[in-house]
């Protein structure tokens, strides 16, 4: 009989079981993340595409400063202290203001995240404050590369056990498999892609909706004919296959 997941004995099952449950957990907790920092980029709550252009390409018309503190850090500020920063960044961010009025507002509410130990920018200085004040140019070149290279590696690891343990399956025609298996590959390349494209140019925002969703929808397909076959498939085979797959552990 040809190995495959509905005959596999039940401690490969839970361990193959396992493994696909946590990385479930794990994309779902990176969804959550991205609604919660690229997903409050346009100062609402929830992933639009004027969130990934401002994300990537910037609100050239206004300062990274005031985008942060319109969306993501909107809640670490009252809306005085806000506007009081944000009115300070259409002035110019002169420093001599600075140190009268705007530093004691950033030691109250922003230098307990930000400052040098943090790994963020540090806001203890005005320099660093002064560059944010710029036009909000979105990502840098800098963090394109280093988040690039992060999720290249890490993805197409996950995905390569991912598709491994649905290689196994038996019930999918193999023309579909050999695309469910490919597709994650061929989207990771356009997501990731479509962070310099926007970059350069904000009309490519939508390509970064197609490579992430396009990733998505091969990861549930993959989960959910993994864990059917696994597990479901099994009980409604003949009793004499039931009984032979039992067996084995």
């Amino acid at each position: 009989m040809p190995l495959n997941l509905s005959n596999l004995g039940t401690s490969v099952k839970l361990l193959f079981s396992g493994y696909l449950i946590v990385v479930a957990i794990g994309y779902g907790l990176a969804m959550v993340q991205i609604l919660f920092t690229h997903g409050m980029a346009d100062g609402k709550f929830g992933l639009s595409i004027d969130d990934i252009v401002y994300s990537y390409y910037g609100n050239r018309s206004g300062s990274m400063l005031e985008a942060k503190l319109n969306g993501s850090m909107k809640a670490n500020a009252p809306d005085e202290v806000r506007f009081q920063i944000i009115q300070w960044v259409r002035d110019g961010a002169d420093e001599s203001t600075y140190i009268r009025q705007i530093k004691p507002l950033f030691e109250a509410h922003c230098t307990g995240c930000h400052n040098a130990d943090s790994g963020l920018p540090d806001f203890t200085r005005y320099e660093s404050i002064k560059a944010r004040a710029q036009s909000d140019e979105g990502a840098t070149f800098s963090s394109l590369t280093r988040v690039s290279h992060i999720h290249m590696f890490g993805i197409a690891f996950i995905f390569m056990f991912v598709g491994m343990i649905f290689s196994l399956a038996s019930g999918v025609p193999c023309k579909l498999k050999c695309s469910a298996i490919l597709m994650p590959y061929i989207f990771l390349l356009l997501d990731i892609a479509s962070w310099w494209l926007t970059k350069l140019d904000r009309h490519f925002a939508l390509l970064v909706v197609m490579g992430g969703g396009g990733l998505a929808m091969a990861f549930v397909f993959m989960w959910v004919v993994s864990m059917y076959e696994m597990w479901i498939l099994p009980r409604q085979l003949p009793y004499v296959d039931q009984r032979d797959a039992l067996r084995r552990c």
